[in-house]
């Protein structure tokens, strides 16, 4: 049992150190911020665009396959656009890691294999760098800190496939589910589609993100049950601006009139840009390393030791014998 805190000592002057909290921000505003997002989901869903919309610029260009002649992948890829984004002088280092080929493939029994791959190798590199004798002060972080996964808006149920890689990856790394495209439902067949999905994750053990942590207190946990009654989010992106009665306005034009991406009657594209970057980038970065990193690291360290004392009883053993 730890010792009660004491209590606070008066000051009978100005010292200065309440300026510590200023000096840590500014230290990490020079420094800048990782943050790394990998985008999961079929060719089509809208993912670059997404991405775009989501960071008001143009970062990424689709890597689908657009023409019918292009040849078919046969596994799932890696692609990782790397930028520096600067806002108010705050700097932040994105890595954006596409995996086009997943779910498109003839054969998609394994197509999860080279995501868990590179979200594991990741966690490797760092762990490495970690242990090494002589380690850079700041390790650059290439940990995935979020995986957004695009959920086709077929109103119907998740596929198989989709199950089977939620599972894997809500066991190594944050997951957000988005249901793409939302602006193809209508907003009965959204709202049904949202519950089936939500008892699905639910029925199959599914870890996403937010979940409940040690570490956060009543109004965190408050602010998370109503993200997770949201999920997951239905929304729609677009770069493109109309002008509606004089005001600019980002939609998409449809049969059915212009969907304003940033009306929340429309979708929850508002609600899920600011529960990603402007409520929860810091948690999500936290989290992958309090979390699914130390897991990791916990588990390798652990083998490691294993191993040595395995190798030292047979050292021992071959000795005796001799």
């Amino acid at each position: 049992m730890s010792a009660p805190e004491p209590m606070p000592t008066p000051l009978h002057g100005y010292v200065g150190f309440d300026t510590l909290t200023k000096q840590a921000e500014l230290k990490m505003m020079r420094r800048g911020f990782h943050f790394n997002v990998m985008l999961v989901g079929q060719t089509g869903l809208g993912k670059s665009t997404m991405v775009n919309t989501l960071f008001a610029s143009r970062l990424v260009e689709s890597k689908g396959r657009i023409d019918p002649s292009d040849e078919i992948r046969q596994t799932t890829s890696i692609a990782i656009d790397s930028h520096v984004v600067i806002e108010n002088g705050v700097k932040l280092k994105l890595n954006l890691i596409d995996t086009p080929g997943y779910g498109d493939l003839i054969n998609n029994e394994h197509c999860w294999e080279p995501i868990v791959k590179y979200i594991k190798d990741q966690y490797s590199m760092y762990l490495r760098k970690e242990l090494t004798a002589v380690r850079d002060r700041h390790i650059p972080d290439t940990r995935v800190h979020v995986v957004l996964f695009f959920i086709n808006p077929s109103g119907h149920s998740l596929r198989p496939m989709d199950v089977q890689v939620l599972k894997k990856l809500g066991d190594i790394a944050n997951v957000i589910p988005v249901i793409a495209k939302a602006d193809t439902l209508t907003l009965e067949e959204r709202q049904v589609f949202k519950e089936r999905v939500r008892a699905e994750l639910q029925n199959n053990g599914i870890r996403v993100y937010p979940f409940d942590h040690e570490d956060y207190d009543e109004e965190d946990r408050a602010l998370n049950s109503q993200v997770q009654a949201m999920l997951p989010f239905a929304v729609v992106g677009s770069t493109k601006v109309y002008d509606v009665n004089g005001m600019p306005v980002r939609g998409r034009q449809t049969r059915c009139g212009l969907v304003n991406i940033e009306d929340p009657s429309h979708c929850e594209f508002v609600q899920f840009r600011n529960f990603l970057l402007r409520t929860n980038l810091h948690d999500l970065i936290e989290t992958t390393s309090s979390t699914y990193y130390e897991s990791f690291r916990s588990k390798q360290l652990l083998a490691l030791k294993e191993s040595s004392v395995k190798q030292q009883q047979q050292q021992q053993q071959h000795q005796y014998q001799q």
